[in-house]
C-alpha cells in the first residue's frame, strides 16, 4: 500500500478546513505545473525569444512568486486568508488567460509577473494556516509533522500531474494549455468562495506595521532561513548541476525526465512513511540535521565517482543516487522547516513568517545559484564542483538554531 493510501484514513480525520487546505495545494500545482513547464519552449519557438532573454522572463516570475511571499504573508495577517486567497486566484486566472494570448514581449513579461504576484498572495496564505492549523492538530494528540508532510505530498502529486495533462493539451496548442490552467483556478475560485470560512477560530488579525522590525531581530529564526536556504540552493542543484552530469554521462537529457520522475513519485509513495518514522524517533532540529546530512551525501555520491568519468547506464547510476539521496534529504528537510516556523514566529504574524521563510530562503537560492554556476563552469577538476557543494547542506547544520 503506498503512502498516498495510507494518508487517507488520517486525511479524513483532519478538521474540514484542513482537508480543504490540502486539496488546495493539489490542485494549486496541477492548474501551475501544467504550463510552467512548456513555457520556455513556447517563448523560444512561437515568440520568438531569444535564450536569455527567455531566462530574463524565468527569473522575473521567480523574483515576483518567491521574493514576495513575504508581502503575501503578512496581508494575510492583516486580511485574513480569504480575501487574500481569492485576490490570488483572481490573479492567476488573469495572469494564465493572458499569456495564452501574448505574442510580444512586454505582454508576456506582464502575464508572467501577474502569475508569480498571485501565488505570492494565495501560498503564504494557505502554508501558514495549515502551518497553525497543525500545530491546533497537534494540540488534539495528532504529530504537525505528519500534517506538513501530507500537505507535500498533494504539491508533489498536483506536480508529477499537471505535466502530464499539459503534455495531453499541448497537442491543440499552447493556448489551450493556458486557458485550461486558468479553468482549473476558476474552479479552486469558486470552491474557496463557498468553502473557505469568513473568520477562522484563534487567527487574529495584526497591523502591517511593526512586523518586519521584529523578524530582522529574531535571530532563531533568521538561522532556519540561512538553513533553509541551503537545502532550497541544494534542491536547485536538480536543474542546474544534474542536467549538465546527465549530458556528460549519456551525451543527452532525456534522462532528465526519468529522473525527475523518480523523485515526485518517491515523495508521493514514501513521505508519510518517513515523516512517521523519523517523527517519532527524532525533534525538529534532529530532523533536518539528517535531511541536510542526506543531501550532502548526495553530492558525495557523484563526486567520488566523478573521476571514473563512467559513461552510459552506468555513468547515470551516481545521478540516481544523487536524486534518491536528496529526495529522501528533501522528505525530512522541507516539511519539517514549515512545522518549525509557528515555534519562532511573533504571535499573530505566522503568515508573515511563513512568507520570509521562503522569500529569505529564496534570495539565498539566487545569489547562491551563481556561485555555483560558476563552480560548475570553472574549469576545475570534476570532483571539486560536487564536493563543494555537498559541503553546503552539511555546513547549514551548525547554524540551526537550538529548540
Amino acid at each position: 500500500m503506498t503512502s498516498a493510501a495510507v494518508g487517507l484514513p488520517r486525511a479524513a480525520r483532519l478538521s474540514p478546513l484542513l482537508r480543504l487546505l490540502i486539496l488546495t495545494q493539489l490542485a494549486f500545482n496541477v492548474g501551475f505545473f501544467a504550463v510552467l513547464p512548456f513555457l520556455s519552449e513556447h517563448l523560444g519557438q512561437a515568440v520568438g525569444m531569444a535564450g536569455w532573454l527567455i531566462g530574463l522572463v524565468l527569473g522575473l516570475r521567480t523574483f515576483s512568486q518567491q521574493g514576495l511571499f513575504v508581502v503575501g504573508g503578512a496581508l494575510s495577517d492583516r486580511y485574513g486568508i480569504r480575501p487574500v486567497v481569492l485576490a490570488g486566484c483572481v490573479l492567476r486566472i488573469a495572469g494564465f488567460a493572458w499569456l495564452g494570448y501574448a505574442q510580444q514581449t512586454w505582454t508576456v513579461v506582464g502575464a508572467v509577473l501577474l502569475i508569480g504576484f498571485a501565488a505570492a498572495l494565495f501560498s503564504p496564505a494557505v502554508e501558514s494556516e495549515v502551518a497553525r492549523q497543525a500545530v491546533i492538530h497537534e494540540e488534539a494528540g495528532g504529530r504537525r509533522t505528519r500534517v506538513l508532510a501530507l500537505f507535500t505530498v498533494a504539491g508533489q502529486a498536483g506536480a508529477f500531474v499537471g505535466p502530464l495533462l499539459g503534455a495531453l493539451l499541448l497537442s491543440v496548442d499552447f493556448r489551450t494549455v493556458c486557458l485550461a490552467g486558468a479553468g482549473i483556478f476558476v474552479l479552486v475560485l469558486a470552491g474557496h468562495a463557498w468553502l473557505l470560512p469568513q473568520h477562522i477560530p484563534g487567527r487574529q488579525q495584526v497591523q502591517l506595521r511593526g512586523g518586519l522590525g521584529t523578524l530582522a531581530r529574531n535571530r532563531r529564526f533568521l538561522a532556519l532561513c540561512c538553513a533553509y536556504g541551503a537545502y532550497l540552493l541544494a534542491y536547485n542543484q536538480l536543474y542546474l548541476a544534474l542536467p549538465d552530469e546527465v549530458e556528460r554521462a549519456t551525451g543527452s537529457q532525456s534522462a532528465l525526465a526519468w529522473l525527475f520522475a523518480l523523485s515526485s513519485l518517491l515523495v508521493v509513495t514514501a513521505q508519510l512513511p518517513v515523516t512517521r518514522r523519523v517523527g517519532s524517533k527524532l525533534s525538529l532540529r534532529g530532523s533536518m540535521v539528517a535531511g541536510l546530512l542526506l543531501i550532502g551525501a548526495g553530492f558525495a555520491v557523484v563526486a567520488v565517482t566523478r573521476p571514473a568519468d563512467w559513461t552510459g547506464t552506468a555513468g547515470l547510476l551516481p545521478s540516481a543516487g544523487f536524486v534518491v539521496l536528496l529526495t529522501f534529504g528533501q522528505m525530512l528537510v522541507a516539511p519539517v522547516a514549515r512545522a518549525w516556523v509557528p515555534d519562532l514566529a511573533e504571535k499573530g504574524r505566522l503568515g508573515l513568517y511563513t512568507g520570509a521563510l521562503s522569500s529569505v530562503s529564496g534570495l539565498i537560492v539566487l545569489v547562491g545559484s551563481s556561485v555555483t554556476g560558476s563552480l560548475l563552469d570553472g574549469g576545475l577538476p570534476a570532483a571539486v564542483p560536487w564536493l563543494a557543494l555537498a559541503v553546503i547542506p552539511v555546513a547549514a547544520i551548525g547554524v540551526l538554531p537550538r529548540r
